[in-house]
């Protein structure tokens, strides 16, 4: 059960809200009762919350982190304003207030150049909206099954693809070798030639020329279906060489010993239990695309940091070497990205 006590106040760690005082190592606690810190550079006092999700909510926080606990495992709302007498759209704003920290802890502690990707996989799905269907993108790394970053967009084209291909650029070690298994989906490999580029340096003036990674490789698996049932799985080459994607393979997975994307589909197997809208025949189907985009993100980011995995012996996150423990929900709501 989620304990309902107020963790202790730890000034080691909070940082003066005021942009112009660089108070590193000056704070010290104001009140015990209120939860209030003080920087005793500026003299200014602030909440514990402050810069967090947490900040200024009517609701008791031990309920605030039990509601969105359950969001992310795949409590619809109603059976939440239900149990907790709360009005709905409390709880859908609580939700998108979840999603953005979400996104900001991911494009700060996920996407800074330092995961060692391997192979990435990355699959869509449609989405059931109330204003029509509308396609959602993800991308993981498999090695330490880390949800990279995801994607909504209206039409299953390039604009779907690209943003999450440029954040797994954003998250990915400069030059390193890099294999992409994706379906037939050919905005994938349009997206990733075109992003995944380093600039080429000749020594001439001006400035220089982007080339692909030389360690590039992309390959596109096809099933290949009749009517319901799978038949057979074609492989096919993009870009790069199939003997290099092969051996990046066989160092980055584990179980088959073949190119596959059945990591990424387990993944979005996993959350469409987690995410009401993503429901095959749902009848709870999200009303915005804003709203889908929070709900992925705060799945997401729950999934890598809090979420530990049997066969990881911890957290994605930890697999990928970014923390060094499993992350409560409380400690990632209170994260200053």
């Amino acid at each position: 059960m989620l304990s309902t006590t107020r963790p202790p106040l730890r000034p080691e760690l909070a940082v003066c809200p005021n942009r112009m005082c660089d108070a590193s190592g000056r704070i010290g606690i104001h009140s015990h009762t209120k939860r209030r810190y003080t920087c005793h550079a500026c003299g200014q006092t602030f909440a514990d919350t402050v810069a967090t999700p947490l900040y200024r909510l009517k609701s008791p926080l031990w309920v605030v982190r039990i509601v969105v606990t359950l969001l992310a495992v795949g409590c619809p709302s109603p059976a939440i304003v239900a149990a907790f007498g709360l009005d709905e759209r409390t709880v859908s704003a609580g939700q998108q207030k979840a999603g953005h920290h979400a996104n900001q802890v991911q494009d700060a502690v996920v996407c800074l150049g330092q995961v060692d990707l391997g192979q990435v996989q990355g699959d869509e799905l449609s989405v059931k909206t109330q204003r029509g269907t509308v396609w959602m993108a993800t991308a993981m790394t498999v090695f330490s099954r880390l949800v990279l970053w995801g994607a909504v967009a209206p039409q299953r084209a390039t604009r779907l693809s690209t943003p999450v291909v440029q954040q797994v650029r954003a998250a990915a070690q400069v030059g390193q070798p890099l294999l992409w298994a994706v379906d037939g989906f050919v905005a994938w490999t349009t997206a990733i030639l075109t992003v995944v580029r380093a600039p080429l340096r000749t020594g001439k003036r001006g400035r220089p020329g982007l080339v692909v990674w030389p360690d590039l490789h992309i390959v596109h698996v096809l099933k290949r279906r009749t009517g319901r049932r799978l038949t057979a799985i074609e492989r096919r080459l993009a870009h790069g060489c199939l003997c290099c994607a092969e051996r990046i393979m066989q160092a980055s997975q584990v179980g088959l010993g073949v190119i596959t994307t059945a990591d990424i589909e387990r993944v979005n197997a996993t959350f469409r239990p987690w995410v009401p809208a993503l429901t095959r025949r749902s009848r709870t189907p999200a009303r915005e695309v804003a709203h889908l985009e929070a709900a992925m993100f705060w799945l997401g980011v729950v999934y890598n940091f809090c979420r530990v995995h049997t066969t990881l012996s911890g957290t994605p996150a930890m697999a990928a070497e970014l923390t060094d423990h499993v992350w409560s929900v409380d400690e990632l709501l209170r994260y200053r990205p």
